[in-house]
């Protein structure tokens, strides 16, 4: 029985398919690179997977349990919603921290609001994911006193704050400058070693190649190809797959 079962995931926007039957699964400790053209689905699946987006039909399971049935045609409790979103950590983009808040109030609000032990329990935690993204200098600041490597850190400590079980990232150094880059891909790094699960949307290709155990490329909706990194980057099957890769070796 896998950690995380996705099966026959439908999505659409209007008359759009954005996902067409999309059906993976990990193991827990493991590490997964999603590639893929923009408007490939990427960024659905994983807003899917969160419960920000619903699919029509197909199932998420994590550990045996399924979480998400789209036969079921009913719409879901706010409460199973909130339930639901706290098996999955997503890190976006664009940061989406809290302006008004300093780096130790963005980590620790999640957990407060939800009751995730005492303040002093929740305050002690927080400090060791500051420390361990390597923050502790800046503890105190506010996000417009951080670099864009800095705020996609503290996001990296604020979705670690609620233990999910799977965490996710979005294009995490997309909106980053390439000297910014390594050190969110270091921390990410440094995280596989935790032994976290994670899926990571990704244009990384040297980073994807080497922390992944399994790779997905999508394209129109659909996984066009997966496996291990050496499978999927030093043998593709899929014309896809190579045309791929081979422009994204031509843009670096």
């Amino acid at each position: 029985m896998s950690f995380l079962e996705v099966k026959d995931l439908y999505k659409s926007f209007g008359k759009t398919e954005v996902l067409k039957g999309v059906d993976f699964t990990l193991e827990k400790g493991e590490v997964l690179s999603i590639l893929g053209s923009s408007g490939g689905g990427k960024t659905t699946l994983l807003r899917c997977l969160n419960f920000l987006e619903f699919a029509e039909k197909g199932t998420i399971s994590i550990n045996g349990k399924v979480i998400f049935d789209g036969s079921e045609k009913r719409t879901l409790k706010d409460e199973e919603i909130r339930q639901n979103r706290l098996h999955f950590g997503l890190v976006f983009q664009s940061f989406n921290l809290f302006p008004q808040y300093n780096v130790l109030q963005n980590i620790t609000l999640a957990p407060t609001l939800l009751k995730r032990g005492s303040v002093e329990q929740i305050e002690e935690n927080a400090r060791k994911l500051i420390e361990k993204v390597g923050l502790l200098d800046k503890i105190d600041n506010y996000p417009c006193q951080l670099s864009g490597g800095q705020q996609q850190r503290v996001a990296i400590a604020r979705a670690l704050a609620l233990n999910p079980d799977i965490l996710c990232f979005d294009e995490p150094t997309s909106a980053l400058d390439p000297e910014l880059t390594g050190e969110v891909l270091k921390v990410i790094k440094s995280l596989k070693s935790n032994d976290t699960t994670m899926i990571i949307v990704t244009h990384e290709m040297e980073f994807a190649k080497n922390v992944s155990d399994k790779v997905i490329f999508m394209a129109d909706g659909v996984i066009e190809e997966m496996g291990t990194p050496a499978q999927v980057f030093d043998n593709p099957q899929s014309l896809k797959t190579r045309q791929f890769l081979n422009k994204s070796l031509e843009e670096i």
